[in-house]
């Protein structure tokens, strides 16, 4: 049986200074592709696990998602996050114990969504969310990272103090890292940093800001979300298209 707690570590030291990037692969492949470049960790992303197996974002089912994760973390020797999108449950009861599954699959974070499917749960159900799967890891006697994810930027905006709103609360539920993702500006992201106690997750995607530039500004970890996925998609449809349409390859 292996002995997940060095990763688990290794993890969470990652969090207690600087600044790291989390890629995001989707499949095996890729998962090893990163590894060889020297990333430290690895998260999934919903999205790319969803379209590998030919289904939207958001479609696949809690077992799918956690036989994706052990897939993962099996694959490689990095610790690897979860996208565990709104743990897959209304309640917070639901939550802790899927929590408590995803927790089994190895994983060296996870992250629990704001949303219940197209609109936001408010806020003192987000954070009872929150604290039921803070009790899970606590549960489990593993020294898992849990993330408090708002997803205003993702869906109907909402105004950036009431984000900060969520992230506070989601922080005093429990959760060890803050992410918002689709925030864009340095401006707001500062904002977001200033504004809590905990090490914040931010999306490099779409942004033209580097690394670098978020490090400055106080950021703990970058991820980049499914952006790797859409441009491997993207490369394989303009061969596809070219191979169909003119019958060769660039």
């Amino acid at each position: 049986m292996t002995d997940f707690a060095p990763r688990r570590a290794a993890f969470r030291a990652l969090h207690r200074s600087g600044c790291f990037v989390l890629p995001n692969p989707w499949d095996g492949g890729t998962a090893i592709r990163l590894a060889k470049r020297g990333f430290q960790a690895l998260a999934s992303t919903s999205a790319g696990a969803a379209w590998a197996l030919g289904k939207e974002d958001g479609a696949l089912s809690v077992d799918e998602v956690l036989a994706h994760l052990s897939f993962l973390v099996g694959i490689t020797d990095l610790p690897v996050n979860a996208d565990f999108e709104a743990g897959f449950a209304v309640t917070p009861d639901g939550v802790g114990r899927n929590v408590t599954r995803c927790i089994e699959t190895g994983v060296a974070g996870l992250s629990i969504e704001d949303r219940d499917g197209d609109r936001f749960y408010p806020v003192a159900i987000a954070a009872e969310r929150i604290r039921a799967a803070r009790a899970a890891i606590d549960r489990s006697g593993q020294d898992v990272i849990l993330v408090g994810r708002c997803e205003a930027y993702l869906m109907a905006k909402l105004d950036l103090d009431e984000v900060i709103v969520r992230l506070k609360a989601y922080a005093q539920a429990g959760a060890d890292c803050l992410y918002a993702p689709g925030l864009t500006t340095l401006a707001d992201l500062t904002k977001v940093v200033e504004a809590v106690d905990k090490p914040v997750n931010a999306n490099l995607t779409a942004t033209g800001l580097s690394v670098a530039d978020m490090a400055a500004i106080g950021i703990r970890r970058v991820s980049v979300g499914a952006a790797l996925a859409k441009a491997t998609y993207a490369a394989f449809d303009s061969y596809a298209d070219l191979l169909a349409q003119e019958g060769r390859l660039p």
